[in-house]
């Protein structure tokens, strides 16, 4: 098997157990494709002496899977370098327990056995894709967790009059306000007061960031449906944030967010509920308190 191999490269004990990992991949066999920026991090950072058959930048690889190592972050990275090839990421997470990266270093021995022996499932999840004429924002306009358009640091909150498939919904006076997929449902959406989204489920939750006027609430739409977002502010400007990538637009343009027409295919474990790593995750059922 070929696999294309991203890793974090800005916290050297959470790429400690990539030594481990090439390890493992050679064991089996396997033909090492890593990226450039992770291997000069591990070889030259770190002096790991490890095994690449080829070096790649950018999305300049072909693969038949992707392995992400680090965390949700390092895994959102992955995932918009890899975008409409339909390359399956695997996702080890280094870091906190992660949702999209939720392979503990302690399972990878065991999870390569079950991916050599095709015992794993493949999730699709769905990306949004933002349409504007901005250009800088059409360099790359995917976001497999959220779109957020916010305020700068230092103006006054913004206003966002919000359509859904040309009828008006609502016009927000907040800091902000996000649109995720399912996926995304449970990063800065869940921050700042989002609904928890099953994957799978066919939605998008659109959930306003410290809004003005206490009722209003997040809603969630179906997936199939466009949303128009124009945006008034004091300052003239506003940000537009994409998986975390911002950029600043001045208040005249127009944003359209749909569902891209290609998903990203994630690998789980069979044994990989959702709901073990959401108890997990956000502690449920844990006691808090001290016995004293």
């Amino acid at each position: 098997m070929k696999f294309a191999i991203f890793g974090n490269t800005f916290q050297a004990k959470k790429s400690s157990h990539a030594a481990n990992l090439f390890q493992l991949l050679q064991k089996h066999g396997a033909e090492i494709y890593v990226c450039r920026e992770f291997y000069q991090f591990l070889t030259s950072d770190l002096k790991m002496q490890i095994h690449a058959d080829r070096l790649f930048d950018g999305n300049d690889f072909t693969a038949d899977m992707v392995i992400s190592i680090g965390g949700d972050g390092t895994f959102l990275k992955a995932a918009s370098r890899v975008g409409r090839k339909g390359i399956p990421i695997l996702g080890i997470n280094t870091g906190r327990l992660g949702f999209l990266a939720d392979i503990s270093p302690e399972e990878m021995e065991e999870t390569f056995e079950e991916i050599y022996s095709k015992r794993y499932s493949v999730e699709e999840r769905s990306v949004l894709q933002l349409i504007c004429n901005d250009k800088r924002l059409q360099n790359y306009p995917y976001a497999l967790n959220e779109i957020a358009v916010l305020k700068r640091d230092s103006s006054s909150m913004i206003s966002i009059r919000t359509a859904i498939n040309g009828a008006y919904l609502n016009t927000y006076q907040a800091d902000g306000l996000v649109i995720a997929t399912p996926t995304g449902s449970t990063a800065y959406s869940l921050s700042v007061g989002g609904p928890i989204i099953v994957p799978h489920s066919n939605a998008i939750a659109i959930t306003p960031v410290a809004p003005h006027s206490l009722n209003v609430r997040p809603i969630v739409i179906r997936d199939d449906w466009e949303i128009t977002l124009d945006v008034e502010s004091r300052s003239h400007n506003f940000l537009v944030a994409i998986d975390g990538r911002s950029e600043s637009c001045k208040e005249t343009t127009q944003l359209t967010i749909r569902k891209a027409d290609y998903s990203i295919k994630v690998i789980k474990r069979f044994n990989h509920i959702f709901f073990d790593t959401l108890r997990s995750k956000m502690m449920w059922g844990a006691d808090g308190r001290s016995n004293s």
